[in-house]
């Protein structure tokens, strides 16, 4: 019996993985997902913290929210000085871009595939765009997207679907085209509630244990998976 269920997953997983190769719009997440932000992030709200409050966040803490906009974390650590944090935060986040900033192995030649492949290809973030752009800056990925939705974009943000539904109007293109490849939880509910198909990447900030308990349509180790 146990026998019949694995080979039925491995047959609806195989399935999916080709739909999701079929599909012609592939959106992605940023921060864990494209680009390796996860001790720029903590050093930022680590620096905020002490600064404001005189005193630390635990990591695990810091990591939960990651994904949701930064004010809405910063009002979930300190509503009272909320602001104040979202200031310092912003301000040292940008001076430690330059040392702390990494690409994850695989992502341009990803993207380059996905590109040759005839995908039309777009980011949907919770991140500021001056944060974003400054990111891409960075990494030097500045052309590679035919559109970018950041938390500036949306009146609300994942994991409501807006910002994916968004970026699918601004491209015309329709969900059950779309793939949304994300590292967080809040990514596999906002590509389910947009009704298109959820890639889970591992790679990223949040374990697979954490996305498994999302049940997205996919999962993909590395960037090497994505539409090899």
């Amino acid at each position: 019996m146990r026998l019949r269920w694995v080979q039925t997953y491995h047959r609806r997983v195989g399935t999916i993985q080709l739909m999701g190769l079929s599909r012609s719009t592939w959106l992605f997440d940023l921060d864990g997902t494209l680009i390796d932000s996860e001790e720029l992030i903590l050093d930022s709200f680590r620096f905020a913290t002490r600064t404001v409050l005189g005193a630390q966040v635990d990591d695990e803490e810091l990591r939960r929210g990651i994904g949701q906009p930064l004010i809405a974390q910063m009002r979930t650590i300190e509503p009272a000085r909320a602001d104040e944090l979202f200031d310092v935060y912003v301000a040292h986040n940008r001076e430690r871009t330059a040392d702390l900033l990494r690409s994850y192995p695989g992502v341009p030649e990803m993207l380059e595939r996905l590109r040759g492949a005839g995908r039309r290809l777009g980011v949907v973030t919770s991140k500021m765009r001056p944060s974003q752009e400054l990111a891409f800056r960075t990494l030097g990925i500045d052309d590679t997207f035919e559109v970018i939705v950041t938390v500036e974009d949306t009146t609300l943000h994942k994991p409501h679907p807006q910002p994916i539904l968004h970026a699918l109007e601004l491209l015309g293109e329709d969900a059950g085209a779309a793939v949304y490849v994300g590292d967080s939880p809040f990514d596999i509910r906002a590509a389910r509630a947009a009704g298109v198909l959820s890639a889970a990447a591992t790679w990223g900030i949040f374990s697979r244990e954490e996305l498994e308990a999302e049940e997205p349509d996919v999962f993909y180790a590395s960037p090497h998976e994505v539409a090899a």
